[in-house]
């Protein structure tokens, strides 16, 4: 994994502006602290920032391959997973490759195959190539989108990079938000909306896209959606058929030229990768796999049990880890650097986030670096195959919003009076909802109840799991730690979105068809156990903490916060007992400590990115 910038502009001598590129690079250290590069043209800069896993001495870049007289050129970040193939394919294709880097072949797959390439790649990528012939640049994304890329278009000038932090790093990109950038905040974030990049300039690339730029014109097109097909398997074909997709995807992902473990919460999606990793290992003779699981000091003392988080994970994560032999390792965060750390993850997503589950991440990604380069995660199965409790409670199902953002109608009344009558806070979420549901691939026929729920597949894959996405990768990243997301693999994503809901929901019970299709890999204690969250802290003192830090906003007459939230309904918050005081937020992920971190996120946000609001 890697960072990704540059900048191109046919009316200007980019050969001079070698500083303000390098600027751009740096911002990007954390995403690649092992080597960087530049190459500049006339009208072409191209940056990168590596973090090597795969071939160090072949895998240099921004790397240029030659099309008769004329360079092409290109910087990545990502990895790819059909390297043999793609390797091989292109050999009989008559190109000549030089190293084992899977940035040479996309290279090569692009002279090849021109702006169809990436339908050639799998893997989670973002990539942007100079073709010096055609005197175009040509960037694209992975079909999921788990590698990041955002732009902006400033005059003549087209502007790129990994993170918002790189384009911020121009001079001409200034850090501005307007009416969709706070709604953006106030109503959507955690999340985002696809393309939206919050500040006014800045755009996203979406996943499955690719985008040209040539001749002062910007073409952005979809390379790959979502196609809806009827399921023609039955239930024990389908059931073979996820469990051999999702195996392949698992050891598709155990490439790796550097150390490689994963991360485990005893739950059913971490638990079958690390089985599955377990069992390649041994077969392969690659000695014990490496696995790691977080918790917080003193947790088990104030966890409750409720619907989002029935149990703790510690005793699951003991009876996997002597499952499947591995060499365990338990993090365990100290509330206190947990709270000195929001901050930090503030920077590391260049946007308030999801506050303590940021931090905690960013914490625990610290702690494997340590040891680890890569590992691989199991987010994403929830909303592939419908692990949320929202995909089987009849009210969330027909909320008509958001599931995750149902009781959104509480937070409006926090949003200072005259941002709400500038931005409608409660008419944009609504805009937001009919736009995605207005681009769910339908079939004719279908049951009024498999509609529904191939709506509500759409809003949490395209929605709701890209801000996980977003999470897992600005919070490894930022200590160079590469996590991989098998559940994402694009053929077992295509596969299941077609699998009737009447399979998915088998046994009437959350990823019933993902937990029989897995049952052979796990004790059944495993697949039987409750779907349970990434841990969050339960410890008064966090709580204690936040407030206290929200109070010295309120008492600080030119705290930024105020511009868009109301001061007296904070005071009159505040002045409640918190420890009592229920205020489930974003899907019951977030909730009272984490309402007073993203105000403190967001006020720090103000400040630290010297934001202008117009």
């Amino acid at each position: 994994m890697c960072g990704i910038t540059g900048w191109v502009d046919f009316d200007q001598d980019l050969s001079r502006e070698v500083a303000i590129l390098n600027h751009m690079n740096q911002t990007q250290i954390d995403r690649g602290p092992d080597a960087d590069g530049i190459w500049v043209s006339a009208h072409a800069a191209l940056a990168h920032r590596r973090l090597i896993v795969i071939d160090p001495e072949g895998g240099v870049q921004p790397m240029i391959k030659h099309r008769g007289a004329y360079k092409t050129v290109i910087v990545y970040n990502g990895e790819l997973y059909n390297i043999e193939e793609l390797r091989n394919q292109l050999r009989s294709c008559g190109h000549h490759l030089t190293t084992r880097s899977d940035t040479e072949l996309i290279l090569a797959a692009y002279l090849e195959w021109g702006e169809a390439c990436p339908k050639y790649l799998n893997g989670i990528f973002a990539f942007a190539i100079w073709d010096e012939k055609e005197q175009m640049l040509f960037v694209a994304r992975d079909r999921i989108g788990v590698k990041p890329l955002f732009f902006a278009r400033i005059g003549t000038s087209f502007i790129f990079g990994s993170e918002m932090k790189s384009l911020l790093a121009h001079p001409y990109v200034a850090p501005v938000i307007d009416e969709e950038g706070i709604a953006e905040l106030m109503m959507i974030g955690p999340a985002r909306t696809p393309g939206v990049g919050v500040f006014k300039d800045i755009k996203e690339l979406k996943p499955g896209h690719i985008l040209k730029f040539k001749s002062q014109d910007l073409d952005i097109k979809p390379y790959w959606e979502l196609e809806s097909t009827y399921h023609e398997d039955d239930f024990d074909t389908t059931v073979e058929r996820v469990r051999t997709l999702f195996q392949q995807a698992v050891e598709r992902q155990l490439v790796s030229d550097v150390p490689l473990g994963t991360m485990l919460s005893g739950g059913l999606d971490s638990s079958a990768i690390s089985s599955w990793a377990a069992h390649i290992f041994k077969r392969d003779g690659r000695g014990p796999l490496h696995t790691y699981s977080i918790d917080y000091h003193d947790n088990e003392k104030y966890f409750h049990e409720n619907e989002f988080q029935p149990n703790n994970d510690a005793p699951w994560v003991q009876l996997m880890s002597e499952y499947i032999e591995s060499k365990h390792h338990r993090i365990l965060i100290d509330n206190h650097e947990l709270f000195n750390h929001i901050d930090r993850a503030l920077v590391a997503r260049d946007l308030p986030g999801m506050t303590d589950i940021d931090a905690s991440l960013l914490l625990f990604a610290r702690e494997i670096k340590k040891e680890m380069t890569v590992v691989l995660s199991g987010e994403c199965a929830d909303e592939v195959f419908g692990g949320y409790p929202w995909f089987h409670r009849e009210e969330l199902i027909n909320a008509d919003t958001f599931p995750w953002a149902r009781l959104a109608a509480d937070r409006v009344p926090f949003i200072s009076p005259e941002i709400i009558r500038r931005i409608h806070p409660l008419d944009y979420l609504e805009s937001r909802y009919q736009d995605t549901l207005s681009e769910v691939p339908r079939l004719s026929e279908e049951s009024t109840i498999e509609a529904r729920m191939r709506e509500m597949f759409y809003l949490n894959l395209t929605r709701w799991m890209p801000t996980l996405l977003d999470r897992k990768d600005r919070m490894s990243m930022a200590f160079g730690l590469e996590v991989r997301v098998p559940f994402c693999d694009h053929h077992l994503v295509e596969y299941a979105w077609n699998i009737p809901w009447s399979m998915k929901a088998h046994g009437n019970r959350e990823k019933g068809l993902l937990r029989y299709a897995l049952q052979d890999l796990l004790p059944q204690e495993v697949i039987d156990r409750k779907k349970s969250p990434y841990p969050k802290t339960h410890h008064p003192d966090y709580l204690k903490l936040m407030n206290n830090r929200v109070k010295k906003l309120v008492e600080h007459k030119n705290a930024p916060l105020f511009q868009l939230v109301d001061r007296k309904q904070v005071i009159a918050f505040l002045e409640q007992d918190l420890s009592k005081k229920h205020f489930p937020w974003f899907g019951q992920l977030m909730n009272v400590p984490a309402l007073l971190a993203y105000w403190v996120q967001l006020n720090q946000w103000l400040i630290q990115y010297q934001v202008e609001i117009k």
